[in-house]
C-alpha cells in the first residue's frame, strides 16, 4: 500500500494527524508529515485520512 499526498494541494488541515496518527503527524513546523509506505493493518486509517481531508489531497493505492 502507498500513500500519496498532494502537497501542493495540502494546506496543513491535521484531520488526517486525527484520523491516522500512525501514518500522519504536523512536523515542528505545522507542516504535513508522513509514512509513505505504512503496513497494510493501517490501510482502513489511511482510507479514513483520505476520506475526511477537507481538500482531497490524499489518495490511497496498491
Amino acid at each position: 500500500m502507498r500513500v500519496i499526498v498532494d502537497l501542493d494541494v495540502c494546506q496543513d488541515h491535521g484531520q488526517c494527524v486525527f484520523a491516522a496518527p500512525d501514518i500522519f503527524r504536523l512536523d515542528e513546523e505545522g507542516h504535513l508529515a508522513y509514512v509513505d509506505s505504512p503496513d497494510e493493518s493501517l490501510r482502513a486509517d489511511a482510507e479514513d485520512a483520505a476520506d475526511v481531508c477537507p481538500l482531497q489531497a490524499i489518495r490511497v493505492e496498491g
